[in-house]
């Protein structure tokens, strides 16, 4: 029973009472004493004790109750009450929206509710926001009921209720099913909706603009830092961008370390390029976080459109297009996106679905170029590079090829196949000449990369010695622990341990103490420059004294001249691959078209 009848339980038994009363005097003066008005008043009697104890319990009920029950006059002023009702007034009606300072035209609910009020109607569930003298909001829920005496309105009885908790948690949740929980930026759902708005919103200017970014580096800074400095980078992120963007602009994170901006008042390309300008000096400020000094960046792509002329899913669709395009033009800067970059788009998706089939359909294949110790000038071993063999477009270079395969982690099956090929090969070759596989930071990390190593060894019978596994200076930034000990297991094999392209990277001394290296391969980039005065040779040589001190082979890579061997051999360095020695060729070719060290 709601509590807004408990009134009219009382005036019912109060009446009765009273009906019954007169009734009886009305007996006895007339003489009416019979059995059946007897019975009646029995009757009568027993139905109003019944009335009293449910008014009884229903007001004992109320005692433990929180709501409040009010009663009001013909003029919606309310006369009783059973608690203070803590509202600014003591009208429900229009009084109540003037002392509220509320104007009922400018609301729904409150035209609904007046309407209401005028026609005399019962309403449930009416909700109240007012703020008390301390500044706190609080809000009510008020149900109400006419009262009619002889058919004349006589005022409303009801029940108020304080709803204030509930109305937080529904806020709450509300905004978290429309806003990132970490950065408190808008999600992914709410900038779609917010974006199929602005396109639909008139009285705006013509062009619309999509701002799509994510970070350049963020991987590393979780890989090496950990997730807790990386969310803390994300935080600091996002408040870069709100301070880049205006107060009308929907700054959104769509997930991980992607990021997006919607400009529903942009006056074109130019504007839209400027905020891309003021986003991408803002993001490659350095951050300190938790004691941690830390560089990231970001690419940008940008869609400007006209309202009319594009549809929400195109809107976003080619900002993440152009996004691409400004990663593959070297990250760091921006684009804007244009008609040819989806033709571009569309290629790479073709070759990416071509690259899947490649591996079963048998189109990969394994140059090798020598490895020879300069010394001696004999070939110690073999670098497997993988190729790939089109049927319609011939060689595609692994400089094409293997980034999307890193991205689409296909190169995890792909490595396996090259590990398995690789030791295949070795095992017709002379006993003292090894092979070197090159790993990918990918492979190394999502692929079960000591089970491929153990089947490829034990499926072709090659001795773990013969085989070299390059990895680069990114794998060692990765989970120290893990990657520390899934060397150390792979040396339990025999195999052993190289790191490419020193110097390019990070470079730091700390690797070739804590980690199990075996080989330094020196980056074709300084021996490029042996010849030319400049800092090269001594840095070839301090690494070739470095890697002799540990107990290291050191291979220069990128040999092209007959000069640059002889420098090397001055400069202690203890193997040289190139095209001087030799170009990668197929295994059938080996041992054949190898260049004599002079």
């Amino acid at each position: 029973m709601d509590y807004s009848q408990i009134s009219d339980i009382g005036m019912m038994v109060s009446d009765r009472i009273k009906r019954a009363r007169n009734w009886l005097f009305e007996s006895r003066i007339c003489g009416a004493a019979d059995v059946a008005a007897g019975e009646q008043v029995a009757r009568l009697k027993q139905e109003n004790d019944r009335l009293r104890r449910e008014l009884k319990r229903l007001s004992d009920f109320l005692d433990t109750s929180s709501d409040v029950v009010w009663e009001t006059n013909d003029r919606l002023a309310i006369t009783t009450s059973n608690a203070d009702l803590q509202l600014p007034t003591d009208h429900i009606g229009l009084k109540l929206v003037e002392a509220l300072g509320i104007n009922p035209l400018s609301s729904q609910r409150w035209i609904g509710h007046l309407q209401s009020l005028a026609g005399r109607q019962p309403f449930r569930g009416f909700e109240l926001s007012v703020h008390q003298s301390d500044g706190c909001e609080v809000w009510l829920e008020i149900n109400g009921n006419p009262t009619f005496a002889r058919g004349r309105f006589q005022g409303y009885r009801g029940t108020c209720r304080n709803v204030t908790e509930r109305k937080r948690y529904e806020a709450q949740i509300a905004f978290m099913a429309n806003h990132d929980p970490l950065t408190r930026l808008a999600n992914r759902a709410q900038f779609h909706e917010l974006t199929t708005q602005a396109l639909v919103t008139s009285g705006r200017q013509e062009s619309i603009a999509v701002l799509c970014l994510d970070l350049d580096g963020f991987k590393n800074v979780n890989d090496t830092l950990g997730h807790g400095v990386g969310d803390l980078l994300l935080l600091a992120v996002a408040d870069r961008l709100r301070s880049c963007a205006e107060q009308t602009d929907v700054v959104a994170r769509l997930g991980g370390d992607e990021f997006a901006i919607l400009r529903a008042d942009t006056a074109g390309r130019e504007e839209a390029c400027q905020l891309a300008e003021r986003i991408l000096t803002a993001i490659n400020e350095p951050y300190l976080i938790d004691g941690h000094r830390v560089v990231v960046g970001t690419s940008i792509g940008i869609n400007v459109a006209a309202r009319s002329e594009t549809k929400i899913d195109s809107l976003i669709k080619n900002a993440d297009v152009a996004l691409y395009q400004s990663k593959a033009d070297g990250r760091g800067t921006y684009r804007v996106f244009q008609s040819e970059m989806n033709i571009r788009l569309q290629e790479r998706r073709a070759l990416e679905v071509d690259l899947r089939a490649a591996l079963e359909l048998g189109q990969f294949e394994l140059f090798y170029q020598p490895i020879v110790n300069i010394a001696s000038k004999q070939i110690v071993a073999f670098e497997a590079l993988l190729r790939w063999n089109h049927p319609k477009k011939g060689m595609i270079s692994p400089a094409t090829f293997i980034p999307l395969a890193e991205e689409t982690s296909l190169i995890v099956p792909i490595g396996d196949w090259v590990l398995q090929q690789a030791c295949r090969d070795a095992v017709s070759w002379s006993n003292n000449i090894k092979v070197a596989v090159n790993l990918s930071p990918v492979q190394f990390k999502r692929g079960a990369l000591e089970m491929s190593v153990t089947r490829a060894l034990a499926g072709t019978g090659l001795h773990g010695s013969r085989l070299e596994l390059e990895i680069t200076e990114s794998i060692l930034l990765q989970d120290e622990a893990t990657t520390r000990d899934t060397l150390n297991n792979l040396r339990v094999l025999g195999v052993k341990i190289a790191i490419d392209d020193f110097g390019t990277g990070y470079s730091a001394l700390s690797y070739l103490r804590n980690f199990p290296l075996d080989k330094i391969k020196i980056d074709q980039s300084f021996i490029r420059d042996l010849s030319e005065k400049g800092n090269a040779a001594p840095i070839v040589r301090a690494i070739s004294e470095l890697g002799t001190a540990l107990d290291m082979t050191i291979v220069a890579e990128g040999v092209e001249t007959a000069e640059q061997l002889m420098i090397l051999g001055d400069q202690r360095c203890t193997e040289a691959q190139g095209y001087f020695i030799a170009r990668p060729q197929p295994a059938a070719q080996l041992l054949h078209g190898s260049r004599a060290v002079a």
